[in-house]
């Protein structure tokens, strides 16, 4: 088996095309960041309803960090942002509402 490190960087075989291998990476990566600030917000959302007992805010927060998902994954300029601040808006909410 051939060594896959040169000195120079990663060597890819002919049957690998290599935009094709790193688009595939970055999306992979960017889908990871999103979905684990979207999860941090599901966590956030139950912390609001089990701890302030504000269910309705907690079911929008999960509604809304749906749609800041979403968002992300459709813009790349926004990316893992727009979840990440309706987490900060969660968090806000859980400490001083």
């Amino acid at each position: 088996m051939a060594d896959a490190k040169t000195v120079t960087g990663v060597r890819y075989s002919p049957a690998m095309d290599e935009k094709t291998h790193e688009q595939t990476y970055r999306g992979f990566v960017r889908f990871v960041e999103i979905g684990t600030f979207v999860v941090i917000c599901w966590v956030l959302a139950l912390a609001v309803g089990g701890i302030r007992e504000a269910w309705l805010t907690a079911i929008f927060g999960v509604l809304l960090s749906g749609v800041a998902g979403t968002v992300g994954a459709l813009s790349p300029v926004v990316g893992w942002k727009a979840p990440a601040a309706v987490a900060v808006l969660l968090l806000l909410y859980l400490f001083f509402a």
